[in-house]
């Protein structure tokens, strides 16, 4: 598809890059066969390829309308059609690009998003990426939890304690993300992780330093925002990549496709570029580094009393599985350690969690839990595990069938 930039944004790198993703699309429509928005709502315009076409419009300067941002605002930003797309669509860049543009475009023409939204979005953006707040406010929720509207009650967990964190140190190293709000909505999450390493001889360290991915800024309109919190990570992380760290370790699939982006998202500023780039090279999910300690792993849970979980049904991530592309590795792992584990019909559809959708978008949000939820207990399963902190507060608001990290139960296993 050709497109013609507009002045404004012609020879700059967001609209190189988005032209050059638009150019792939064929208008084959595969993708809307795997898009969960345009299932619910039958819209061309709530599908990628009629997303593509608005953002196309906009890239070219022609009129935008509160209708454009609406449709883009209904996109999960999921990344399913990118698995399906046979072209190479870049979809999720191009998303983040288009959004900023239709936004730029409606602020240029005096229109604000109404008042209600604006003030959502603020404090998504600066409640949700500081921990401090963040947990002193989930904190007072989770003791007027009984209280709460249904609404927010779903979004407020039940607190749970966090196990003891090892002290043993080793040779071998790694860096884990603490994250912004995973510390406070499952805080035994970071603790498994570092008790099922510390087991097989790797130590981890969190730099304290390092704080929000970038994901929730830079996806809810603050582009320069979410850079400045990478870079923020970048300088935390670096002395600890000089001292010959192994790897960065990401046990939310969120973060983890965010973090693997730095290189891209920095590659045009002169001070970071480089770093930015090493950053990403060293990322990996979790699911990535375990496969690597299989022997050991089998021997210890072979020799531990931990109790065997029944059937469990794995619930991927769309970060994972569409953002990352890792498909296969966690259900090979658990399989290989006894489990019983099960993928439900449709497994590649997002459950409605997607970052901050769930609260933005909760008309759309909640009946895609409820279609996954009843997808998974269809395999009648003792558990369901994720990978990743939002899809599984989401799910947990939906069922009173656990739901857990996957590496939490692996930790439980090695008992």
């Amino acid at each position: 598809m050709q497109t013609t930039l507009a002045d404004f944004l012609r020879d700059t790198p967001d609209g190189e890059e988005a032209k050059s993703i638009v150019g792939k699309c064929v208008h084959c429509g595969f993708c809307t066969a795997t898009c969960p928005t345009y299932q619910l709502l039958g819209d061309e315009l709530d599908g990628p390829r009629g997303r593509i076409y608005l953002m196309k419009q906009a890239l070219e300067g022609n009129p935008v309308t509160e209708s454009t941002r609406l449709h883009l605002d209904r996109c999960l930003t999921c990344r399913n059609c990118e698995s399906t797309c046979p072209s190479g669509v870049t979809y999720g860049r191009l998303v983040d690009i288009g959004r900023q543009v239709v936004d730029d475009r409606l602020a240029a023409q005096g229109i604000q998003r109404p008042a209600r939204q604006r003030i959502a979005r603020w404090l998504l953006r600066e409640g949700l990426t500081r921990p401090r707040l963040f947990g002193a406010a989930l904190r007072m929720g989770q003791l007027a939890r009984p209280l709460l509207p249904p609404v927010l009650r779903n979004k407020v967990p039940v607190a749970t304690p966090a196990g003891p964190w090892p002290r043993r140190r080793h040779a071998r190293k790694m860096l884990m993300l603490a994250g912004c709000v995973q510390p406070s909505m499952s805080p035994d999450i970071n603790a498994a992780t570092a008790r099922v390493f510390d087991r097989l001889g790797v130590q981890m360290v969190v730099a304290p330093e390092a704080g929000c991915c970038g994901a929730i800024r830079y996806h809810n309109g603050d582009h320069p925002g979410g850079l400045d919190d990478m870079r923020r990570n970048i300088d935390a992380w670096w002395p600890h990549v000089e001292a010959g760290v192994e790897a960065i370790i990401m046990n939310a699939s969120g973060c983890g496709v965010m973090v693997k982006e730095y290189g891209h998202l920095l590659r045009n500023d002169a001070v970071y570029a480089e770093r930015a780039a090493r950053i990403s090279a060293l990322t990996v999910d979790v699911s990535e580094v375990l496969p690597a300690f299989a022997e050991p792993l089998r021997e210890l849970a072979a020799r531990a009393a931990g109790k065997r979980p029944g059937r469990v049904a794995w619930h991927p991530p769309c970060t994972l599985q569409h953002g990352q592309q890792i498909r296969g590795k966690v259900e090979s792992l658990l399989t290989d350690l006894g489990v019983d584990v099960k993928l439900c019909a449709d497994s590649h559809l997002c459950c409605g969690s997607a970052g901050t959708y769930s609260v933005l978008q909760p008309e759309l949000a909640y009946p895609l839990r409820d279609n996954k939820l009843a997808n998974l207990q269809a395999t009648e399963p003792e558990a369901i595990v994720s990978a990743n902190i939002g899809c599984i507060t989401h799910l947990q608001s939906g069922t009173q069938t656990p739901v857990l990290h996957w590496i939490e139960l692996v930790d439980r296993m090695l008992g």
